[in-house]
């Protein structure tokens, strides 16, 4: 018990009044650490970016569990709610897939149709979602609530899916989520995601790197089994 109070108590003083809350900073350490285990394709990222989830719903839901922050961010905190569903379906996912060098997927490409829908989801997501978020006294711009939302939900899907395009979803959810946070008082959450930001345009590129490997190591061990593979190109 005497951890549990500390650990919903504890903060970090400013001047001028302002703070920051232990729970809010270490549950975005486990939420870049779990980035980090994404990046490396590592089964670990789930259950530790679980538990940044559940310490960060105790930060945005702050009328229920008495955290003093300056206001409540719903969508903020429904997406910890999803990202721990969606979690256990890319935890149990990846396991499965898990491999003899410990890497848990294997990169690809979503291909058109699946970035079409992801794209027509996020902005028909946020505009049913805005509505109601608003109705239940969400933070204005209510609509990036909603956007940093449905952006969470696909963007922990495609990871799970291993889709390469899942860190541009990112991007996109970052890009609206930092001044959002700033603007609510939430100054952790608001600095992860601009180290979030720059986390997640390296990951693409790295597995942009793993995928582009693969495709030419499947075109190298097509040549081999096929002599004619390449024959007119050599001829050249």
């Amino acid at each position: 018990m005497g951890f549990a109070h500390w650990l919903f108590d504890a903060r970090i003083e400013f001047s001028g009044g302002q703070f920051l809350l232990w729970r809010e900073v270490i549950g975005n350490v486990f939420g870049l650490l779990s980035a980090l285990g994404g990046m490396r394709r590592k089964v670990w990222a789930w259950p530790i970016g679980i538990l940044g989830n559940l310490l960060l719903l105790t930060v945005f839901l702050g009328t229920v569990f008495g955290t003093p922050n300056p206001v409540d961010l719903l969508g903020q905190a429904g997406r910890q709610v999803m990202f721990i569903v969606a979690s256990v379906y890319g935890w149990w996912r990846w396991r499965a897939a898990r491999g003899d060098g410990g890497t848990a997927v294997a990169p690809r490409w979503a291909g058109w149709r699946t970035r079409i829908l992801l794209a027509l989801a996020l902005v028909g997501g946020t505009a049913a979602l805005t509505p109601l978020f608003r109705a239940l006294g969400s933070y204005e711009p209510v609509w990036a609530d909603a956007w940093i939302f449905m952006g969470s939900l696909l963007a922990t899907y495609g990871m799970a899916k291993g889709w390469v395009e899942f860190w541009l979803i990112w991007v996109a959810v970052d890009i609206v989520g930092v001044p959002l946070l700033f603007s609510a008082g939430y100054y952790a959450s608001g600095l992860m995601y601009v180290v979030y930001g720059l986390f997640t345009l390296t990951g693409f590129f790295v597995w942009w790197r793993v995928r582009s490997r693969a495709e030419g190591s499947v075109t190298v061990e097509t040549a081999h089994l096929d002599p004619t593979v390449g024959r007119e190109d050599r001829g050249r």
